[in-house]
């Protein structure tokens, strides 16, 4: 299924004449998984796909599908499978613990369901801290580029707040300046609106929405029919499989 996204770029190229060149910035190819405890059980059954630039990709499917496991294998949190994983043209499968940590870091940002936030900290030390992790900026520009994030998703004025003093919405959208604090090439949500009442999962998307109109590319886990159908394409998982993309 193309993409909306994809099919705008398509149409400009047309009117101008000019071939539309696809560089997909994640490729999973003929993934497979297994659990062994109690016993032997396949929970991934050869599964690919691409995921282009800018993209909003949604992944749904029933509890006990395999979504999940998949999201949790794209992030490389889990290097027991089968398959190869790509991402921004660096293959990922069978690299080391201390490769895969820093690529990370670099190149990934996380929102899960629950923001784990450390609630002791102030929601601008939060969204730092990834930046600090990664060295790449001085402290200094650290902060500057977490006030910069913090502005892009409409929480500066609770920069200083710490994280326990703001409702569960406020600490969604500082959980997300904080994947976006090393500028990745993906972010990845767990249920990102899961745990959120209707008002505030509108708003979680709504950021999304702009952040991948503005060339981020999202994959996100989701239960929300809502959330999934203002994505831009809809992975659809039964039993470990792909049956809709």
């Amino acid at each position: 299924m193309e993409t909306r996204a994809n099919q705008g770029r398509e149409a400009a190229a047309a009117q101008t004449g000019q071939s539309v060149l696809r560089q997909p910035v994640l490729r999973a190819s003929h993934l497979n998984k297994y659990f062994y405890d109690p016993e032997k059980f396949q929970v991934l059954r050869d599964v690919t796909f691409d995921v282009q630039k800018g993209e909003f990709l949604a992944i749904v499917g029933k509890s006990g599908c395999g979504k999940s496991t998949l999201l949790y294998l794209l992030s490389t949190m889990d290097t027991d499978y089968e398959g190869a994983i790509e991402m921004n043209g660096t293959k990922l499968t069978g690299r080391s613990q201390d490769f895969l940590s820093h690529f990370r870091n670099e190149h990934l940002g996380f929102v899960f369901q629950f923001h784990f936030l450390l609630p002791e900290f102030s929601a601008l030390q939060n969204v730092m801290l990834p930046g600090l992790k990664l060295g790449r900026y001085s402290d200094k520009e650290v902060e500057e580029r977490a006030y910069e994030k913090l502005r892009l998703i409409g929480m500066a004025d609770f920069a200083r707040k710490p994280a326990s003093k703001l409702s569960g919405g406020q600490q969604q959208r500082v959980a997300i300046a904080r994947a976006l604090i090393n500028d990745p090439t993906v972010i990845m949500g767990d249920e990102p609106t899961g745990n959120l009442d209707r008002a505030n999962s509108q708003n979680v998307f709504a950021i999304f929405r702009e952040l991948a109109g503005n060339g981020q590319t999202i994959i996100a886990v989701t239960h929300d029919p809502d959330f999934a159908a203002g994505c831009d394409r809809e992975i659809e998982m039964s039993d470990g499989m792909i049956i809709r993309q």
